[in-house]
């Protein structure tokens, strides 16, 4: 079976599809190999699972009504095969709660209705490829931490009993220190980089919240540790998020009110997720933590446990009004105002007036906000290059748009299109 390591080049992004219509598997296949995934095609869940057994997969795809076994049992077993493949499910006949309690448990990681829309079934496949890899990478990186921190511990059995070579032996523990706090960097970068590539609004809002907390710290004159800790924690305090469907996040960012019973629930998972997903090296269960807290509420109304008052870790409340600040879409005076009235039900008040005595002290980049082709005008300055489909920059960023540019990307959309979507700075 292929290593983690082998799985990074871009030649393996192997998928493995599932179904018993030879019409279906012929389509599935097709279309993701002009995408240059390689593609490995079955008929039925027992040769499947045979294939499972001796190849390695990124992405595993069932139909869901087959013969002598359904895709949900086939992806279930193929679970205890290759846990850290991505499971997706495809459906003629959706019954709505068994794929949530699918998903809730961990047996797939997304469902497509037949007939499906094709760029849907890709965007659904890259997120897919993307999820894979950040646990693979995750998976090298914690063993990588694990083998460190062993011979951490070996070394320090080594000082006690080697007083003479005392000075020679700290040495060498601080050189593995700093190696521990170098991985630490690269994979806090990591997950940086998928959210920033996944949805670049999460990016920014990351580096304000980072801003928030730093100014914060600084005033609450938190020690190293804990310093640490929630700057880590507002890095990364959406990463769980990275799979969520880009439609989804905006709703949720844009008009959370208007979420439905399931989209809420999907969306209140993510502070789980995201304490799962850094829980890859022992120094960052204290983080985990935090990230799973920072949308508690103060009133024991929030989520994912129902935690009240200081039942809430204390950083995680810290977090939570540099993260509320950070996404709201109103100017500096309103967003101040909802905190304001947040304090004492949603917010801890302390935590609130941390923040309304750091906020002049803080380092903060310009808000960016998402807009639709049709929303673009005159004026707006861009917070992120205008490109075509194909990668080719038409306007780059920071640009401030003119009628000219705008109309050249309308007419550039109608012959060949751009990506509908646009970052703009907020006025």
């Amino acid at each position: 079976m292929n290593s983690p390591h082998a799985l990074f080049e871009p030649s393996l992004k192997r998928i493995l599809v599932v179904d018993d219509e030879e019409i279906v598997r012929i389509a599935l296949r097709e279309t993701l190999r002009r995408e240059h995934y390689g593609v490995t095609a079955c008929s039925s869940p027992e040769e499947g699972l045979e294939v499972l057994k001796t190849e390695a997969f990124s992405v595993i795809i069932s139909d869901y009504q087959m013969p002598g076994m359904t895709g949900l049992d086939f992806l279930a077993q193929a679970k205890q095969l290759q846990p850290d493949a991505t499971r997706i499910l495809i459906t003629a006949v959706l019954s709505l709660d068994t794929v949530i309690e699918a998903i809730n448990k961990g047996e797939i990681y997304r469902f497509v209705v037949k007939p499906w829309i094709r760029e849907e079934l890709l965007a659904t496949v890259r997120n897919a490829i993307q999820r894979h890899d950040l646990i693979v990478r995750n998976t090298v990186l914690q063993a990588t931490t694990l083998v460190m921190n062993e011979q951490l511990v070996s070394l320090n059995k080594t000082l006690e009993s080697r007083v003479s070579v005392e000075a020679d032996h700290r040495q060498r523990l601080s050189e593995m220190n700093q190696a521990l706090q170098l991985n630490l960097h690269h994979s806090v970068q990591l997950c940086l980089k998928v959210l920033q590539s996944f949805y670049p609004t999460l990016g920014t809002q990351a580096r304000r919240v980072l801003g928030l907390c730093r100014a914060m710290a600084d005033l609450l004159k938190l020690s190293e540790t804990d310093r640490q800790t929630l700057e880590l924690a507002a890095w990364l305090h959406d990463i769980g998020l990275v799979g969520t469907s880009r439609g989804l996040i905006r709703k949720w960012m844009q008009h959370s009110e208007a979420l439905s019973p399931t989209e809420q629930t999907i969306i209140e998972q993510h502070p789980i997720l995201g304490e799962e997903l850094v829980d890859f090296a022992a120094n960052l269960k204290h983080v985990g933590r935090v990230i799973r807290g920072h949308h508690e509420q103060f009133d024991g109304r929030g989520y994912p446990d129902r935690l009240a008052g200081k039942e809430i870790p204390c950083l995680a409340r810290v977090l939570a009004v540099a993260v509320a600040y950070a996404e709201q879409q109103a100017p500096h005076a309103a967003a101040v105002e909802t905190l304001t009235l947040g304090s004492g039900w949603r917010f801890d008040p302390e935590a609130v007036q941390v923040l309304l005595r750091a906020l002049p002290h803080a380092s903060l980049p310009r808000q960016e906000r998402e807009i639709t082709l049709l929303e673009l005008k005159p004026g707006m300055t861009l917070a992120a290059g205008v490109k075509t489909l194909s990668g080719m920059l038409l306007v780059p960023e920071g640009q401030v748009l003119n009628e000219a540019q705008v109309e050249a990307i309308h007419n550039h959309h109608r012959m060949k299109a751009v990506n509908p979507v646009f970052l703009v700075f907020r006025d």
